[in-house]
């Protein structure tokens, strides 16, 4: 945030040694120390700020002025030069119109990203057993991110057995998963600023029973038919279209809907047991550029997840027993390419029946 006649003229401002606080909380670089690592050539401390936005004259001001990223900054120093007629404009649009174009850079280390995860959901996998606590899972999770170069978990992860698995937002992740029970994962990491968001659902006992791989099978025939359009032009609020109407048949096909039901019921019912969208885009943040509409033509070098699910819940009566308290949900990462169809970042990831199966069998030593 600077107004200046020199357009490209830039200013960093950075708190001031302080030994004290340096003790707790470790040393900071001071004025010379962020001089020399950035090589700007204004640097000031943050007790300067006033002084410096009050020498701007004229011009415009970009600057984030609904949601400061500094309260105290802004109450004491930013918001008297706002009251004093400054013409503000927010930098958000701009800057998630540029996030949403990864460079190769960028999609290199997303695809770190979803390397490192994958192999964090084989462990996982690996290790799991009936009887286990979500705990445990999710302990290994973060383990195996770590373990393996990740800088740390992107969200509080989802760990969901059984039931818990129709709860879109379970974090508590502190109950035991039975024997026989399917869990859900959500899981990602963060890679130097960059992250992944990869859900996966498996039997901990490593053995998919017959109602579980129908509903298994069903979500994933769709969310591999969603990943197919997956193209410059196409939108995420088309992906989603396509999505309810390939759950609508699924439904009707595993006879949770009468065959002789109406597109509009089927359509109202596929929102009922997936009701959430598609995807969302992704990069720097887990929901990233929330200003984007999801409406508009996904470009080359956006990110995307494609994430569909069947939610039934075990009191649903109106569901044919066999599927009652099962949660489905499988999700990858996306990078959307000109040529040779979509960059799926998760792909190492098992996914197929036949995968999850072989991967949970390799029990570790």
């Amino acid at each position: 945030m600077y107004g200046s006649s020199k357009p490209d003229q830039a200013v960093l401002f950075v708190p001031r040694r302080d030994p004290a606080r340096e003790l707790w909380d470790g040393p900071r670089s001071g004025k010379d120390g962020a001089a020399a690592l950035t090589g700007l050539e204004r640097v000031h401390s943050t007790e300067e700020l006033g002084v410096v936005l009050k020498s701007i004259k004229g011009g415009t001001v970009w600057y984030d002025n609904s949601q400061p990223c500094h309260p105290r900054l802004h109450q004491t120093h930013v918001r008297p030069l706002l009251e004093g007629g400054q013409l503000v404009k927010s930098l958000r649009p701009l800057t998630h119109s540029l996030r949403a174009i990864k460079s190769p850079a960028e999609v290199a280390l997303m695809k770190e990203a979803g390397r490192i995860t994958a192999q964090a959901f084989k462990k996982t996998m690996a290790m799991s057993r009936g009887n286990i606590d979500e705990a445990v899972l999710y302990a290994k999770f973060d383990y195996e991110c770590r373990a393996h170069g990740a800088n740390f978990l992107a969200y509080p992860p989802v760990v969901a057995g059984g039931n818990r698995a129709n709860t879109l937002h379970y974090i508590n992740n502190n109950q035991i998963v039975k024997d026989g029970e399917m869990v859900l994962l959500d899981g990602g990491c963060e890679y130097f600023g960059y992250v992944s968001d990869i859900t996966r659902t498996w039997p901990v006992n490593g053995k998919f029973s017959a109602a579980q791989r129908e509903l298994y099978e069903a979500v994933l025939e769709v969310q591999l038919a969603c990943l197919s359009q997956c193209s410059p032009g196409v939108s995420l609020d088309y992906i989603y279209s396509t999505m309810l109407t390939l759950l609508a048949r699924q439904l009707k096909e595993l006879g949770i809907l009468p065959s002789h039901a109406s597109d509009t019921d089927a359509m109202k019912a596929a929102r009922q047991f997936c009701p959430h969208h598609v995807g969302h885009y992704l990069g720097m943040d887990v929901h990233d550029t929330p200003e984007l509409s999801r409406s508009q033509p996904l470009q080359p070098g956006m990110v995307i997840t494609i994430e569909p699910g069947l939610y039934i819940s075990e009191d649903n009566r109106s569901c044919p027993e066999r599927f009652r308290g099962l949660g489905v949900r499988i999700e990858d990462d996306v990078v959307i390419r000109d040529h040779g169809g979509p960059l799926i970042l998760s792909a190492n990831t098992p996914k197929t029946i036949s995968e999850v199966e072989r991967t949970c069998a390799h029990a570790e030593d």
